[in-house]
This record gives C-alpha cells, sequence and structure tokens, in this order.
C-alpha cells in the first residue's frame, strides 16, 4: 500500500483532505482510543504516511518517486508483453514447423510413391500391350494393371484426406490434388480403351498420366524446400 491508501484518500487529494482524513483514522487506530479497532501498527503507518503527505514539499517529492515507479511498472509490462509476444511467436512458428513436416512424412511421402506406383509402370505396360492388343492374355495383365492402379489411388485418396494441409504447404497440396484426379481421369480412359480398344482413349489417358507426372514433378520442387 502506498500512502494515499494508507490515509485512505486519492493522489489528487487536497491538504485539507489529507489532514481531515489522517484526523478521522488516527481517532479510529489510536491505541488510546476506545475503538475496537485500535491498533499500534496501523497507527504508526498512519503517521508515518501523514509525515510525507501532510507535508507540501515532502508530498511532491513523493509524488515524483511514485511516478517514477509508475512508469517503470509500465516498462515492465510492455518488455513482459513484448517478450509473450515474442515467446507466442516462437512457439506458433515452430508448432507450424512441426506440423509441416508431419504432413510431408505422413500425406506428401506416402503420396508420392503411390503416384510413382501408377505412372512408372504404365510405359512398359502399353509396350507389352502393343504386341498384340487383341491377345486376352496380355489385355488381361493389363486390366490387372489398372485394378492394381485403382487401389493404390483408392488409398492415396484416404492419406490426402487424413490430415489438414498446412499453410506453408498450400501448393504442393493443389499439385498433388489435381495430380490424383488426373490419374482418376486417366484410369477410366484406359478402361476404356480395354473395353472398345479405341486409340482415342489410350491417347487421352497417356496425355492424362503426363500431365499428372508434370504436377507430381511440380510438387517434388516445391517439396525440396522445405528439406
Amino acid at each position: 500500500m502506498n500512502y494515499y491508501e494508507i490515509l485512505e484518500v486519492c493522489s489528487t487529494a487536497t491538504q485539507k483532505e489529507i489532514k481531515q482524513s489522517y484526523r478521522r483514522l488516527a481517532k479510529q487506530f489510536h491505541p488510546d482510543s476506545q475503538h475496537q479497532s485500535a491498533n499500534h501498527d496501523s497507527i504508526v503507518e498512519i503517521n508515518t504516511a501523514y509525515e510525507i503527505l501532510g507535508d507540501v514539499q515532502r508530498r511532491s517529492h513523493y509524488d515524483q518517486q511514485l511516478e517514477g515507479k509508475s512508469d517503470q511498472t509500465k516498462r515492465e509490462r510492455r518488455n513482459r508483453a513484448a517478450q509473450s509476444h515474442a515467446q507466442q511467436r516462437r512457439q506458433a512458428s515452430k508448432e507450424a514447423d512441426q506440423s509441416l513436416q508431419r504432413w510431408m512424412k505422413n500425406i506428401y511421402a506416402p503420396l508420392n510413391r503411390l503416384f510413382l506406383n501408377v505412372l512408372n509402370p504404365l510405359p512398359s505396360q502399353i509396350d507389352l500391350l502393343a504386341a498384340d492388343p487383341f491377345d486376352d492374355e496380355l489385355m488381361a495383365d493389363f486390366e490387372d494393371y489398372l485394378t492394381e492402379c485403382h487401389q493404390f489411388l483408392e488409398k492415396a485418396h484416404f492419406i490426402f484426406s487424413s490430415q489438414p494441409n498446412p499453410v506453408e504447404a498450400a501448393k504442393i497440396a493443389l499439385s498433388l490434388y489435381y495430380c490424383l484426379n488426373h490419374l482418376d481421369d486417366g484410369l477410366d480412359e484406359l478402361g476404356q480403351f480395354a473395353s472398345c480398344y479405341d486409340e482415342y482413349y489410350l491417347h487421352t489417358g497417356k496425355e492424362l498420366f503426363r500431365l499428372a507426372r508434370q504436377l507430381l514433378q511440380e510438387a517434388k520442387l516445391m517439396a525440396q524446400n522445405f528439406g
């Protein structure tokens, strides 16, 4: 408590108000009074406060001290607030980095592997089928490849939706999203070719796979920036 609080007056009180409050409290707490509130320690504090505030010059000096303490308190509060804000930013940055690394490990890496499992075998599968597209065994092998690709992409859809995309990885996620869509559409086109032997569907499927590979490469280049 400061001296103003001890005398139960505000810091803008007049000398008259300070004196009146002091007398009231002295009567209330003086050990020689008949009040139940009489208390030696309290009257010592009251007298000490009045010795300072009851004197104009000493009160002025005391007010300067209070103002200095107030300014110091404000500076300390600002410093604590700045430190707290900086700590929160560091923590947020750390958490964002951890979230990104988890996404790269749990989402990007397995999707990249699944997409390559779909993309890489296509040229050799088409070369094998080109020997005789109407050979039942060759077509059966090609359809087995398509079935396996559908299984890979079904797993990819599940992985892609299993964890929110960090803001920092938004562009990578977008490339992966379009890559997945192109692979889905490409498989549909290749499936149509297997059903009717129309070269148009084979060409369209190959083109969609080419675009998917390009998108996957773009995602890889962006992912390298995150180590």
